[in-house]
């Protein structure tokens, strides 16, 4: 359980800043002064710790003083991006009364040293020495790059007398975090080595990054998991915009940034290039990408945290925010979950949350985030909203998302529904090819790249016309048998690949996606039952049209087959498709 700390600000002193910064309707509109800071910091393990630059852009309500502290808000930028990206949420926060420091990312935005992939010994250390300066510890803060103009700690931030395991500090501010994609995976990477950050918001991050860039949808009955098939495009793009950030001023200005690995620390070349080459990550690759990814250190999370995730996403998808949730959720750790239309994918929903412009007023995202900070760092009584929320995209409304986001107690809102895939539309066969061959996309090109399977190598299959609409809402599932040719010894490389997804069949028969999401499954030995576990979706299947499901032999975002093979689905086998459907 969370222990609620108390500032260490004197009631009165509290009472005399409420009518800025205690309620939401009060904060709105403060003059708001912006300052850019450079950070001295250390990071990576004790015995070998680097000293980086961080840079970043310090957001303050000119009414905060010592004697009228506010609560922080820490952020940093998505991948690729910097601490511009964050102006638009930090202006609007500061605007209600909270004192927001921006900053970009280790190798991203001017700050110095590598990318670390989010990893706690170095990105979450930069991030807990950015708390020590709110916390008012001198010696961190600089007015430039070289640190030769020393400023004072922040003497404005509202502090407390303990942090959430109930250890008391001299340099502990009441703060919580926001932010993106990387910027959402860092939060957890902070938290948990620092115990005095209070609230968490990750946006469209990760769980598993392994599973994330190289999924495998096929659920183990052994327990130990098989290598996923990698993200080809993704992959790609995210290695490129890593390597280009600095731009050629920064690798001019410290060449051994370049050496061995571009702008990445030493390891994550050699497990990108790997999984990119073969197909799927290697041992050390998948070492990596657990140490950067809070499924390995969830138990160390223990404060409040509002998680959303975006419907389309086909980089981090819905699962991955309800993994964490699951698991923080299963400790007794305060966590509520919102599903937004928006994510890596595709845009948001209007009314939903303006990146550009955040409005809390509205916006349906933007006034949860800000109801989210207001009630854990200011201690107000606003409602935060359901446990579980999610966007219904054939809703109509206007102006605030609000009408379209149903709300539940918990994130298995569906009942399941079973569909045989037997009978007269029974799957059957398909030829595999070699898929994804790893050639760096145009780097001007938006990604992601859209997932097509490849032309003449599908097996479907498709419901009966639907007499009245149904709506799916979570983790449909396929239980399928199937045999290949050539068959598997076991081996990586002798693997069969397939990719599965559902599909929205109109009564004119033109076929959706839904959100290009796809379940790639590898199979080392095919030949007997296989449990499928699909992305998660929120969809409405309307009156009049089919439920269809798809494989495919290779899909043009993922590194796929070695070799080709024809499989066949084993038609005196059980094939079902199971669907969490909603009322």
């Amino acid at each position: 359980m969370r222990i609620i700390s108390t500032l260490s600000v004197t009631t009165a002193a509290l009472l005399a800043f409420s009518a800025a910064a205690g309620s939401p309707a009060a904060a709105q509109g403060l003059e708001v002064a912006v300052q850019t800071l450079h950070f001295a910091v250390q990071v990576g393990p004790d015995d070998a710790a680097t000293s980086c630059d961080i840079v970043g852009d310090l957001y303050r309500p000119t009414a905060a003083s010592p004697e009228h502290p506010v609560a922080a808000i820490l952020t940093t930028n998505g991948f690729g991006g910097s601490k511009n990206d964050q102006a638009p949420m930090a202006r609007m926060l500061a605007g209600r009364g909270y004192a927001v420091l921006s900053y970009s990312g280790l190798g991203f935005g001017g700050s110095t040293c590598k990318v670390t992939l989010d990893d706690p010994r170095y990105d979450g250390k930069a991030a807990s020495q950015l708390v020590d300066y709110l916390g008012g510890q001198d010696g961190i803060a600089f007015a430039d790059p070289e640190h030769r103009q020393p400023l004072p700690g922040a003497d404005f931030i509202a502090r407390d007398s303990v942090d959430h395991r109930g250890a008391p500090s001299d340099h502990d501010p009441r703060v919580g975090m926001v932010g993106g994609s990387y910027g959402g995976q860092v939060q957890f990477a902070a938290a948990s080595v620092d115990p005095r950050i209070d609230t968490i918001v990750p946006m469209i991050t990760w769980h598993d990054l392994g599973s994330a860039l190289a999924p495998n949808s096929l659920v183990s009955d052994s327990g130990e998991p098989t290598p996923g098939v990698t993200k080809a495009v993704w992959t790609d793009q995210l290695a490129l915009a890593g390597m280009l950030s600095p731009g050629p001023d920064g690798y001019l200005a410290t060449p051994l940034r370049a050496l061995p690995c571009p702008n990445f620390t030493d390891e994550v070349c050699p497990a990108l290039v790997n999984a990119l080459l073969t197909g799927w990550p290697d041992q050390r690759a998948m070492s990596l990408f657990e140490s950067v990814s809070v499924a390995h250190y969830t138990d160390a999370i223990a404060i409040p945290t509002l998680l959303i995730q975006g419907q389309n996403d086909t980089l981090f998808n819905l699962s991955a925010a309800q993994s964490t949730y699951d698991a923080l959720a299963a400790r007794g750790v305060e966590v509520k979950m919102i599903w937004q239309l928006g994510g890596h994918s595709g845009p948001p929903a209007p009314g939903e949350l303006d990146a550009a412009a955040p409005d809390p007023d509205t916006q349906y995202v933007a006034g949860r985030i800000v109801d989210w900070f207001d009630s854990q760092l200011l201690g107000s009584t606003v409602d935060t909203g359901p446990a579980f929320a999610y966007f219904q995209d054939w809703v109509e409304y206007s102006g605030n998302a609000a009408p379209a986001f149903a709300g539940a107690a918990d994130p298995r809102v569906g009942s399941p529904i079973t569909l045989d895939l037997t009978g007269g539309d029974a799957l059957r066969g398909l030829t595999t090819g070699v898929s994804g061959l790893p050639v760096p996309p145009d780097p001007g090109a938006a990604i992601p790249l859209p997932q097509f399977s490849t032309p003449g190598t599908t097996a479907d299959w498709a419901s009966e016309p639907l007499a009245t609409s149904l709506t799916v809402v979570g983790a449909p599932t396929l239980d399928i048998s199937l045999a290949a040719d050539p068959g598997g010894n076991g081996s990586l490389e002798r693997s069969t690949v397939v990719f599965a997804q559902i599909v929205d069949i109109g009564p004119d028969g033109a076929e959706t996606s839904i959100h290009d999401l796809v379940a790639p499954i590898r199979v080392l030995n095919p030949g007997g039952p296989l449990h499928i576990t699909l992305p998660p979706i929120v969809h409405r299947f309307e009156p009049g049209h089919r439920i269809g499901v798809s494989f495919a032999g290779g899909n043009a975002a993922f590194r796929g087959n070695l070799v080709s093979q024809r499989v066949e689905f084993m038609a005196d086998a059980a094939q079902t498709l199971t669907l969490p459907v909603t009322p």
